[in-house]
């Protein structure tokens, strides 16, 4: 759900999660978007083949996991905090194949406890205060034998001014969804905490192909933008 914008948080307006998500749902797919162009190329090899599989989506946005996942044969739940964004996912081809939920994620999340294979949450890591919780959470829904697998915008990026932010068209003003400004640390000692043990972690930087797709992105040239991780259940 997020996206590098290159602008420093004190020259935007800086809303609610959700309120800011809302707002940005009509033009959030339209978008230009190099950390979403980062992830697609990577994030596939990560999640593996999910044919069969149980996968939860959590944090979907406008579905553009969910509906490719259900495409493949995987039997997709998927929860977002954004009403509008969910209308989005809703709209697409191929809804139909996916139950979509309407929650907020910093609540326990309704969803039985080892009731996935797979246990996705893109891009939204940023935006969540507790991440004890959270991934004590995504330890729950996650089967034994299963994975749960994230990306998020690299902490690097904070370090250039950079959150989650778009301009909205009818005033021109940039508007940042709250984020938190977590790192690399943060993230793995909640996972060890909630008992989730980390079998992938690898950080991505801008290159040419990138700038080639999104000419935004070559002002991050060789800067990490994107950080990935894929964790097991561990013996707690």
């Amino acid at each position: 759900m997020n996206k590098p914008s290159g602008e420093p948080a004190d020259e935007m307006e800086i809303v609610p999660t959700q309120a800011g998500y809302d707002r940005w749902a009509e033009w959030y797919d339209g978008e230009d978007n190099p950390l979403v162009l980062l992830e697609e190329r990577h994030f596939e090899t990560l999640s593996g083949d999910v044919r069969g599989l149980t996968v939860a989506d959590i944090g979907c946005g406008t579905g553009r996991h969910a509906l490719r996942w259900a495409a493949a044969g995987a039997r997709v739940t998927a929860i977002d905090f954004s009403e509008a964004m969910l209308e989005r996912a809703r709209s697409k081809p191929g809804a139909d194949l996916v139950s979509f939920i309407r929650h907020d994620l910093a609540q326990p999340l309704p969803l039985p406890s080892a009731g996935f294979d797979r246990v996705c949450c893109c891009l939204v890591l940023e935006h969540i205060a507790a991440l004890d919780a959270f991934f004590a959470e995504l330890r729950r829904l996650c089967r034994p034998g299963g994975a749960v697998v994230l990306s998020v915008m690299h902490p690097a990026m904070t370090l250039r001014g950079v959150q989650a932010r778009f301009v909205e068209p009818a005033t021109g003003r940039r508007i940042g969804p709250l984020s938190h400004a977590h790192q690399i640390s943060d993230y793995l000692m909640a996972a060890l905490r909630a008992g989730l043990v980390p079998d992938h972690l690898s950080e991505h930087a801008a290159d040419a192909e990138l700038a080639a797709r999104a000419p935004r992105a070559a002002k991050y040239a060789g800067w990490p933008m994107l950080l990935l991780m894929r964790l097991r259940r561990g013996g707690v």
